[in-house]
């Protein structure tokens, strides 16, 4: 169970973040890609403006002068005089069979992105010039290369746009420079190929691809561990609960099946019998009853419903009430028991006196419980200044000293912990491993601290100090 919530809490904490990142990345390269085309066709009309204005001062086209411009700016230029294809044209693609496709893409892309308007009377007062060419048996006729149709045009015009070439599956900026001197008109068609444009586009894409993989394996590999620490205290908490039911479920096996076997004794037993058989039936009904008290108990806290009443009262009081209930008992297994109060009546503390009380029996009763015959046990209560979270505060404390057989240190991190037993094989019967965990929630609900130390003497001292 714990695997497949470790598996689904990674999916949900990274996925979003992963979404996230992946919708960024994207947006930013539609604007970074969108701003890269816009600035390459910004310096491409900038260069035909070059251009343009190099054509208005010269009275004639050289082909060193065509030369020079395509290899400056890596262009390729056709040239169309009076609608018949120039020289240079048929010079620089006598090697490339695919130039006069381009020639033709270009010019149909051009009727595509500025279709000229429809004649009113003939083409000869609209000024539309046809250029016809046949290649390869394929004709592309009736190619419109003018911009303007409804009106004369004297002087030079450029337009700039792009396509991407059929032939070539290639795509290029295109400007198409119209100039009409004498009656003579010159069309100068100038391809730029995107292709490394293309290019650095298709790095920065590869870049980003690389960098939001990185970013989801690392996501990934956060979020596993941040999840598995996430759940690992309740995993522990469920195989502690586990351990703690089963050995609660042992413990209750125990007296019921005394119970049971004292029951069935009784129908053949003798009247006296019958008496010992009912004492054991109590006395094993009164575990059973205990248990399912301090297993309630727990139940309340862990839903943070713990019944706290609380009501000023004599601390004094109830340790001297604590002291009188034990005192008998100690006496028994040849125990000293001893109480020490302060000589000034301390004030009342604001607590639930019976969880109070409660709880100095919990720790009286394992001091009891864990030390041997001929040890001492001082049960003591004082009042005074005590560094309590982050402040001096004045304080109640009261501490159950022992001289038994003592908590190893690793046990002492865990003693207080709900259904944690420091020995895992006890054989005294009254315990199940639950009263220092009661004895922690009913401290905590009263917002102080219960603490346990080494007695110089061997044993233990726990200590409760109460605001």
């Amino acid at each position: 169970m714990f695997q497949k919530a470790h598996f689904l809490f990674t999916l949900l904490c990274s996925g979003t973040t992963i979404a996230i990142i992946i919708l960024i990345s994207l947006l930013y390269l539609r604007v970074s890609e969108s701003s890269l085309s816009e600035n390459q066709f910004r310096s491409f009309q900038n260069d035909i403006s070059t251009i343009t204005a190099s054509l208005e001062e010269t009275s004639s086209i050289s082909i060193q002068w065509l030369e020079k411009i395509e290899a400056q700016n890596d262009f390729t230029i056709y040239i169309i005089d009076n609608g018949t294809p120039f020289l240079y044209n048929s010079l620089r693609s006598k090697n490339d069979s695919s130039g006069q496709y381009l020639l033709a893409e270009s010019l149909e892309a051009y009727r595509t992105a500025f279709p000229p308007v429809q004649p009113a009377t003939n083409h000869e007062d609209n000024n539309l010039v046809i250029y016809s060419i046949q290649l390869n048996n394929d004709s592309y006729d009736k190619v419109f290369v003018t911009t303007t149709a409804s009106y004369a045009y004297f002087g030079i015009n450029h337009d700039e746009y792009q396509f991407r070439s059929p032939s070539t599956g290639i795509s290029y900026y295109a400007s198409l420079i119209d100039m009409e001197r004498d009656s003579a008109r010159t069309q100068i068609v100038i391809l730029s190929s995107l292709k490394s444009l293309n290019r650095q586009i298709f790095a920065q894409r590869l870049r980003f691809l690389l960098i939001d993989l990185a970013a989801v394996a690392l996501l990934l590999a956060f979020s596993f561990f941040f999840t598995g620490r996430l759940l690992k205290p309740l995993r522990e908490n469920q195989e502690a609960q586990l351990q703690f039911f089963a050995a609660a479920s042992h413990e209750l096996r125990t007296p019921l099946s005394v119970m049971l076997a004292s029951a069935e004794c009784c129908e053949e037993a003798t009247a006296e019998e019958q008496k010992n058989f009912f004492r054991t039936i109590r006395k094993e009904g009164r575990r059973m009853n205990n248990l399912l008290g301090d297993m309630l108990t727990l139940a309340h806290s862990g839903t943070n419903r713990f019944p706290v009443e609380k009501a000023p009262a004599q601390l004094d009081t109830l340790c001297l009430n604590a002291y009188e209930a034990f005192e008998s008992l100690c006496r028994g297994k040849s125990l000293s028991l001893s109480l020490a109060l302060p000589d000034d009546i301390p004030p009342r503390c604001l607590c639930d006196r019976e969880r109070i009380a409660q709880t100095i029996s919990i720790l009286l009763h394992n001091a009891v419980s864990y030390t041997p015959e001929g040890g001492k046990i001082t049960l003591k209560l004082e009042y005074r200044k005590v560094p309590f979270r982050r402040f001096n505060n004045e304080c109640f404390l009261i501490s159950v000293a022992d001289t038994g057989t003592g908590i190893s240190a690793a046990d002492k991190k865990h003693i207080f912990e709900r259904f944690y037993r420091a020995e895992k094989a006890r054989s005294a019967k009254e315990h199940f491993g639950l009263g220092l965990s009661i004895a922690y929630e009913i401290v905590s609900a009263h917002h102080g601290k219960i603490t346990v130390e080494d007695n110089p003497g061997g044993g233990s001292i726990f200590t409760i100090i109460l605001p």
